[in-house]
């Protein structure tokens, strides 16, 4: 093998960190990888570490014990989440985006990559010490932004379903209350969750809190424990949810009827300053 210059081997290791966030890369993979010492990779670790944080874009964090190496964690920085917030709720007070039913059409703002990305950082930031095992989300507009923040988190994402599916095998069955006060159903494969597992619930938009009560007691029925919930917007009204504690980037306020536009802030916690 061609010597490889510090240049490369830098570039590899910044690459391979940020594409597999919240994964340890051990020492002995780089080694092995560039031909190179223990002390030169540690020496690149720590440059790409040093880089990374100084442009604001992550942590590099140094993992001990025999299977320790350095993990990736996107570390989104509390001006920069506000600054992606602001301009998320300024889109979604666009004029056009009143539902039926009190709701807001959210569909083409969450199916873009970037913006998917920026929210699931902005709530794995929040888990990342509770380490789940698991993100769990309700099919089907909560499933981007639940992705990639299962992404940041480097767990699997769990999808339940609102009636089982022949090609995931036996499944658990609830009822929770919906929408309207209706009783829907809520299935999840037996394979999915294991006993024990720790889960985020993930959705993308909260109105009575229903579904997400559902998920929650959905992963008591797998004797799994329940570590958060986060939602990307949550309403106003009413005030009172059927589940307690969800973390939520986003308000709606309100619709403004005349404008037919809703008005949409950040949550308090990221108020620009």
């Amino acid at each position: 093998m061609d010597k490889i210059k510090r240049n490369e081997r830098l570039s590899v290791i910044a690459r391979l960190l940020t594409d597999t966030p919240n994964r340890i890369h051990t020492l002995g993979e780089f080694c092995e990888l560039f031909g190179a010492a223990k002390s030169t990779v540690s020496e690149d670790v720590d440059l790409v570490a040093e880089a990374l944080q100084h442009f604001g874009l992550g942590s590099v964090e140094t993992v001990a014990g025999a299977a320790g190496g350095a993990r990736f964690r996107p570390l989104v920085s509390h001006k920069q989440a506000a600054q992606t917030l602001e301009g998320l709720a300024r889109r979604l007070c666009e004029p056009g985006r009143m539902l039926p039913g009190g709701f807001l059409y959210t569909s083409d703002v969450t199916s873009e990559p970037d913006t998917a990305q920026a929210i699931g950082e902005i709530l794995a930031r929040r888990y990342y010490e509770r380490q789940p095992n698991l993100v769990l989300t309700m099919e089907t507009k909560g499933i981007p932004i639940a992705l990639m923040t299962a992404r940041a988190l480097n767990v699997p994402l769990v999808i339940a379903r609102r009636d089982s599916r022949a090609y995931e095998g036996p499944a658990v069955k609830i009822n929770y209350v919906g929408g309207g006060d209706r009783i829907e159903t809520m299935a999840l494969a037996r394979r999915a969750v294991r006993p024990g597992q720790r889960a985020l619930i993930v959705d993308d938009f909260m109105k009575g809190g229903g579904t997400l009560q559902g998920m929650v007691d959905m992963m008591r029925e797998f004797q799994a424990e329940v570590i958060g919930v986060g939602v990307m917007i949550k309403t106003r009204v009413p005030e009172q949810k059927l589940i307690e504690g969800a973390h939520s980037l986003l308000i709606l306020e309100k619709f403004d009827k005349e404008r037919g536009a809703a008005v949409v802030r950040p949550a308090a916690e990221y108020a620009a300053q």
